[in-house]
């Protein structure tokens, strides 16, 4: 897959949404992706809260990189994935030159905790960095209005969306496509090497 864009930035950070469906999706995403890969890699997984410390070992187990459910505090590291706690939020925010995860209780509204709304939210307010942003099998429109803002907001960025073919759900990434526009829509056996493709590009800035 060649990206028709132009990263602007040398540094990149991966967020992924993903609900109905996403372990096993996960698992097959994850296994592609190297060791060295040049980004960390946020999840965010509809899934209560505990499960999702189960999951990222589970997941850690089977995948060459370091998988762990997200620390408050924590400052995001290239070739580590990071689960969101379920029942929480996560955001992250740049401080210095550094990025740092934020986990909060879920504000009252909200329907899903995590939300990939909440967290692309505030992925759409960072500087400097090239967005990632893949949105998975689920139900539902989560994820959409967070897209909305990234492309809105952010000069870097890169969308990609699985493909209804292998979507256990497909309502989520479908909203993505019809309601924000998707840079790829591809099977989830084919993201993790798109996404490798894509972190190995070099910005201008």
């Amino acid at each position: 897959m060649k990206n028709t864009k132009q990263f602007l930035y040398h540094r990149n950070l991966i967020a992924i949404g993903v609900s109905t469906g996403g372990p096993k999706a996960l698992q097959i995403l994850l296994n592609q992706l190297p060791q060295e890969l040049a980004s960390p890699v946020i999840v965010i997984q509809h899934m209560p809260a505990s499960f999702t410390k189960s999951l990222a070992r589970r997941l850690n187990q089977l995948s060459s990189l370091t998988v762990k459910e997200a620390d408050h505090g924590e400052i995001l590291k290239q070739g580590t994935v990071y689960i969101a706690p379920g029942g929480k939020q996560l955001t992250v925010k740049k401080v210095g030159q550094t990025l740092v995860i934020n986990i909060d209780l879920s504000p009252t509204g909200i329907k899903h905790t995590p939300s990939v709304d909440y967290t692309y939210h505030s992925l759409s307010k960072l500087s400097d960095f090239n967005l990632i942003n893949v949105i998975l099998t689920g139900m539902g429109s989560d994820g959409t209005n967070g897209l909305k803002q990234i492309k809105q907001s952010q000069p870097s960025h890169y969308i990609i969306a699985e493909s209804e073919e292998t979507s256990v759900i497909y309502g989520m990434p479908k909203s993505a496509i019809e309601n924000v526009g998707a840079d790829a829509v591809l099977p989830i056996n084919k993201i993790g090497e798109a996404l490798t493709e894509l972190v190995v590009q070099k910005g201008e800035s």
